[in-house]
């Protein structure tokens, strides 16, 4: 299938994307270049931030949710400057030295949020990861927080199944997507691991399409990874990019597949740090917004 940049830009770090069904526009970042970017109908626009940013996600009342490191802020769309349109929300993990990363929402609309040990320096080059020191909390919309995991490495992927009673959750540092099962409290159990290392890179983000196949970017794989339901590999997907960071279902009728990549001081293609589209003629499931 043809993979096309959807523009000239290359960004350092892109992720998170989420398709908003309403307006018919793609929200993204980058976290390295500290931008939250979104193009729709009305054209793109971007707005620079002062810290790393890791997820972008509008609301229902009508502003939208960046997570940064120093915590969840809104962030008014109509305001002439990201300085003057933020607010602080919350801040779902105050362990010093961590950031946000993978952040998704529930059929509910409450934030999932996983965090990690801060791995960018100041002028956006590597830092080296010494601990387990991230964790995965629930971000209610009036602002109340739930931790639901604790000692992770770099969360990456969150994804529910259509009863929402299992969510798939990530740890790239041990190349391994997990299933859990949500008590009836709420609690994340019974953890399995639901698809071990693959000789194809480590996992990052992931979409779910409606048969409720996962689609998963390989970081350093040049590839996506469908798996069945039950974890099985169901088809590789070859990627101009080497290094895919996430990818969501969008377009009219949720068929087009958006692949958000990194540009790394390896880059070894012309569109590594592009963001990708393609028709992949299977119909992905619909992002939700914030429910606050």
């Amino acid at each position: 299938m043809p993979w096309l940049p959807i523009s000239q830009q290359r960004y350092l770090l892109a992720e998170g994307p989420f398709w908003d069904v309403r307006q018919q526009t793609l929200y993204w970042v980058d976290i390295v270049g500290r931008l939250a970017c979104r193009i729709g109908p009305d054209g793109y626009r971007q707005w620079e931030l002062a810290e790393p940013v890791s997820a972008f996600i509008p609301c229902q009342r009508g502003d939208a949710l960046v997570t940064l490191a120093s915590g969840v802020y809104r962030l008014d769309l109509h305001a002439a400057d990201a300085a003057s349109a933020l607010e602080r929300f919350c801040v779902a993990d105050g362990t010093p030295g961590n950031r946000a990363n993978e952040a998704r929402c529930d059929a509910q609309g409450r934030l999932w949020l996983g965090t990690m040990q801060n791995n960018i320096d100041e002028d956006g080059g590597d830092l080296p990861i010494t601990r387990r020191s991230g964790g995965l909390f629930r971000v209610d919309p009036d602002g109340s927080i739930t931790q639901q995991l604790s000692d992770l490495g770099i969360v990456n992927t969150l994804l529910w199944s259509e009863a929402g009673d299992r969510v798939i959750c990530g740890d790239t540092l041990d190349g391994s997507l997990y299933s859990h099962r949500v008590a009836d409290d709420g609690r994340l159990i019974d953890r399995d691991t639901w698809v071990g290392p693959h000789a194809r890179g480590v996992p990052d983000g992931s979409a779910m399409d409606a048969e409720g196949y996962v689609w998963n970017a390989r970081w350093d794989g040049h590839c996506l990874l469908r798996f069945a339901p039950d974890g099985c590999l169901d088809r590789l997907v070859e990627l101009p990019v080497s290094h895919p960071t996430s990818c969501v279902f969008g377009g009219p009728n949720l068929t087009h597949l958006y692949v958000t990549s990194a540009r790394t001081g390896e880059a070894s293609t012309e569109l590594d740090g592009a963001v990708l589209m393609a028709d992949v003629g299977i119909a992905g499931t619909p992002c939700t917004r914030f429910a606050g």
